[in-house]
């Protein structure tokens, strides 16, 4: 229910809408996680695919919104539908609170939306739920789906943005000031080369989470190559909640989906901190998860290297602990500073 604390009524994620000059790519990554594709829009190529409550809407249009956002920034994340109580009551009061108001001729979806990070957009979708959505409305079922076998990812559990230096302020002040987010973690990390600054914010309704990464210190950091790369800010990483991660990345074995290389030694010491991990530590120890948490709980989880662009997904396994892996900062940046030195990077 709108209030003080949640002026747009905020409820949750409902879709992340991604578009790319080879969209047959993105697609074929979606099948590996783990995505059913299910449906069309009724008027466009917009193709939808589903797991448990994660709902992403590929963009194949040639011209438009997206097509002309994918132009600019190459694999994307082009827009958000954020799911509100009453879509038209959300859009009116963000722009009232300083949001910018999209205009009907540019966007690609009939959803009142507003600008966001970089200029995506963030639609407020305001029918949702098993018995009625915008997917029964507004998409039609295809002639022949492809159904995939279910890879355990239930939600989207944050999203990270990455803005220029000097602007995370200005971004911070954006999810704050208009959708009433609040800030749960600041983060002043270092790798070997390389350092970078983290401001987590949490929604108000307490459903998801955006960390803001600013890089520090020389433009080769990972938030600097991946402004260059996409050509200005927006959203660096999904996390992907799952059931059981350890049978998430069975079932993704030997699929396209590649995760960072850590350093044996992580694994020396990691189950004395954390002895209370109860997940096979063989399994976790092959496929590379990184574990962290306290004596109330822990998470386990890991990272893809790039997939779409400098886009990539992480996935989350969370028992009683609400955080973003902390303990795991230095060992995951000395990861992505090995990965960037074999790209030439560093």
């Amino acid at each position: 229910m709108a209030d003080t604390q949640n002026p747009l009524g905020l409820t949750g994620i409902e879709f992340t809408e991604f578009a790319s000059p080879n969209a047959n790519f993105m697609h074929d990554v979606f099948i590996d996680f783990g995505f059913s594709l299910l449906k069309k829009a009724k008027d466009k190529e917009i193709l939808y695919y589903k797991q448990n409550g994660i709902n992403f809407l590929l963009n194949k249009e040639r011209q438009g919104f997206s097509a002309e956002f994918a132009k600019s920034h190459g694999p994307a994340i082009t827009s958000m539908g954020w799911r509100v109580e009453n879509a038209d009551f959300a859009f009116k009061t963000a722009v009232e609170r300083g949001a910018k108001p999209a205009p009907d001729t540019a966007k690609d979806l009939p959803y009142p939306a507003i600008y966001g990070i970089g200029d995506s957009l963030i639609y407020f979708i305001d029918t949702y739920g098993d018995n009625n959505n915008i997917y029964l409305n507004d998409f039609e079922d295809l002639a022949h789906p492809v159904i995939t076998q279910d890879k355990g990812f239930l939600e989207v559990d944050h999203l990270t943005n990455n803005v220029y230096k000097g602007t995370m302020e200005h971004w911070a002040n954006f999810y704050k000031d208009i959708f009433g987010f609040t800030e749960v973690r600041y983060f002043d990390i270092s790798g070997v080369q390389t350092a970078l600054i983290s401001y987590a914010l949490r929604s108000p309704d307490g459903s998801f989470c955006i960390p803001i990464n600013e890089g520090k210190g020389n433009n080769n950091n990972q938030i600097d190559e991946y402004l260059n790369e996409y050509n200005g800010p927006g959203v660096q990483h999904l996390a992907f909640r799952s059931r059981d991660i350890v049978a998430s990345l069975d079932a993704m074995e030997g699929t396209s989906v590649q995760t960072l290389d850590i350093i044996p030694e992580y694994y020396d010491t990691i189950f004395d901190k954390l002895p209370q991990v109860t997940e096979d530590r063989e399994k976790i120890k092959h496929h590379q998860i990184l574990v962290d948490g306290d004596e109330n709980g822990y998470l386990l989880q890991i990272f893809t290297k790039n997939l779409f662009g400098p886009i990539f997904i992480e996935i989350i396994q969370r028992k009683n602990n609400l955080g973003f892996g902390e303990g795991n900062f230095t060992a995951l940046f000395e990861s992505i500073e090995r990965d960037q030195m074999k790209r030439g990077v560093l």
